[in-house]
């Protein structure tokens, strides 16, 4: 008898079983007691519930005023705040950058000179978003099952906005929750053909604060990212 049958009968004894006892066809598996499927207007409370748990804030902006006052808010606590935005459709429509501006706060935006060098550009928006306190950006899908942000290079362009800083704020609309992982890879534009590429080259899933228990096994937020993390849900009416 083998070295592998030898052990396989050990097993057998100790279950009880000979081996010529047929097996028991496992039960198919059902996922709905572990993760069961949520309904879509139940996405945002999953979605807030999941995000705290991990340390991240939410808020709601139903008007102009209330995302500028959630963003005053947030950039408060810093004396000289300094900030970079990624360049997402959704705070250009916002227009958030003018509105920093015109609050007297430094703002970087990726890709503000189109026509400048590429590689230049790149260099000092990574620069500037180590320098600054607080990076915003827009996100591609919110998945509500385990509060999670979902930033795609597509969209955002360098993706150093959202990992750099200390402080990270990100936008987003109700129409951008999306329920289970299932549901955010049927929805990311990802190629499977080589020759066809899809046109964003990195996707980044963040959920809540940067954080590590590596030394001691104490939990230090912010070691390797933002220690602080803020998700707006921005109200269709605010414009």
């Amino acid at each position: 008898m083998s070295t592998r049958e030898q052990m396989l009968e050990r097993v057998r004894n100790a279950l009880g079983r000979t081996s010529d006892q047929p097996r028991t066809p496992m039960a198919p598996f059902d996922p709905s007691g572990v993760m069961p499927e949520l309904r879509p207007e139940d996405y945002l409370a999953k979605f807030e519930t999941e995000w705290e748990k991990v340390g991240g804030i939410a808020h709601h902006a139903a008007t102009v005023e209330e995302l500028r006052s959630v963003l005053q808010k947030v950039l408060s606590k810093w004396s000289t705040p300094g900030v970079v935005m990624s360049r997402a459709p959704l705070l250009a429509e916002l227009h958030v950058a003018d509105q920093l501006t015109a609050a007297g706060i430094a703002v970087m935006s990726w890709g503000s000179d189109p026509n400048g060098d590429k590689s230049t550009q790149l260099a000092a928006f990574q620069n500037a978003s180590f320098q600054a306190n607080v990076g915003i950006t827009g996100v591609e899908y919110v998945l509500a099952e385990t509060g999670t942000l979902v930033l795609s290079s597509a969209t955002e362009g360098a993706m150093m906005t959202s990992l750099a800083p200390p402080v990270h704020v990100a936008l987003y609309r109700r129409s951008q929750l999306v329920g289970s992982l299932d549901d955010l890879l049927a929805k990311l534009p990802i190629s499977t053909t080589p020759s066809q590429p899809a046109g964003g080259r990195s996707v980044v899933l963040i959920t809540g604060t940067s954080r590590t228990a590596d030394i001691e096994q104490i939990l230090i937020r912010g070691v390797h990212g933002p220690g602080e993390a803020h998700a707006i849900l921005v109200g269709d009416s605010c414009r």
